[in-house]
């Protein structure tokens, strides 16, 4: 997949077009014409419905799936943030590229493609099964000067919508959004707090299992970080230039190229989600097309699928990242397809349908 190489959008001159909300009425029909109660299934008949009315297709078609892994390195590191240093995102993406990482063999097993992106590791290694879109060799330390500069964010937005338009024209008909870079649950809470407006111990977690004294280190440098730069209220792409990570933006564009180009984005955990947040402030209605995943145990989650109105539907505790929530979000809605597509229906089996709101 080529990349754009520069920034063409007017972000502000972006409208997106809603889902189609016939479509999405037609499949909560073709639900109800299953045999089984209404709305036996919850929130995945929700989900097959709005991905339909995002496919504009209420022969719903997810066969073709990828997870699009945003790999960057971020220079918050220096402050002691996290238990590990950036040669571990190096390490960790290298087997990502072998398919031998944690969200490759489940994504192999689920049918699903993967693809990691170098869009900022702090490296000039080029690295086996792993897409080169490197933007420079990770962020700047934020608490020393802003993480980005404008270029840079920018260049890396268009990373992410370029990827979607890519898997678009190769026929995938959903996409999921996974990332790696040590630091990044540090830069995630960052970002959430400044657009939120709360305080940094209201989303801010230990990540990778940082002991009592550096949880609280952690949350100072957020903190400092924060009023600094005065960053609560301030606009989304100064906040993100600031204080983000090159994964983010990049997977701003992954969900701002999902509404662009109408495909289904399957969010994974808090990078994820943060950076769902920021493409939805930067283009208002990219929520539409967003489908949430498991809700984390990241502090910043419900707070934040909240502000997006997204309800997660797998509580599982997790914090792995690299799109493995996201990968197991996939098997669950093939499971759901396989009733969708071929459920029997009270006519086959000769019994009068459920109405769904009895006269």
């Amino acid at each position: 997949m080529e990349c754009l190489g520069k920034s063409v959008w007017n972000y502000k001159k972006i409208i997106i077009t809603p889902p189609d909300n016939e479509i999405y009425k037609k499949i909560i029909g073709n639900w109800d014409g299953i045999a089984k109660p209404i709305d036996s299934l919850g929130d995945f008949e929700t989900h097959i419905a709005k991905i339909g009315a995002i496919l504009r297709n209420e022969h719903v078609d997810i066969e073709k799936k990828a997870v699009l892994i945003m790999c960057a390195d971020n220079g918050i590191v220096e402050e002691g943030i996290s238990q590990s240093g950036q040669e571990v995102t190096l390490a960790v993406v290298k087997n990502m590229g072998l398919q031998n990482s944690s969200v490759g063999k489940m994504a192999k097993n689920a049918g699903v493609d993967t693809f990691p992106v170098d869009i900022g590791i702090n490296s000039e290694q080029e690295i086996k099964g792993v897409l080169n879109k490197k933007i420079t060799m990770g962020t700047k330390n934020f608490m020393k000067e802003p993480a980005m500069t404008d270029k840079q964010m920018m260049e890396a937005i268009d990373v992410g919508i370029d990827m979607v338009r890519g898997c678009k024209n190769q026929g995938y008909t959903l996409l999921a959004t996974g990332e790696m870079g040590i630091g990044n649950t540090t830069t995630s809470s960052a970002v959430a707090a400044a657009l939120l407006g709360c305080e940094v111990s209201e989303v801010t977690g230990r990540g990778a299992g940082l002991n009592d004294e550096e949880f609280e280190h952690k949350k100072r440098v957020i903190a400092d970080a924060i009023l600094r730069y005065d960053l609560k209220g301030k606009d989304v792409f100064y906040i993100l230039k600031t204080v983000g990570g090159l994964d983010i933006a990049g997977l701003a564009g992954v969900c701002i190229g999902g509404a662009i180009y109408h495909i289904p984005i399957v969010l994974d955990g808090v990078i994820s989600v943060v950076a769902a947040l920021v493409a939805d402030s930067i283009v208002p209605g990219v929520r539409d097309y967003l489908i949430p995943s498991h809700a984390g145990k990241e502090p910043a989650m419900k707070k934040m699928c909240e502000k997006l109105g997204l309800k997660p539907v797998i509580y599982g505790n997790m914090a792995l990242g690299e799109g493995t929530g996201a990968v197991m979000m996939f098997a669950l809605l093939d499971m759901i397809m396989c009733i969708y597509k071929n459920g029997s229906t009270f006519y086959d089996i000769q019994i009068e349908q459920y109405e769904r709101y009895r006269k």
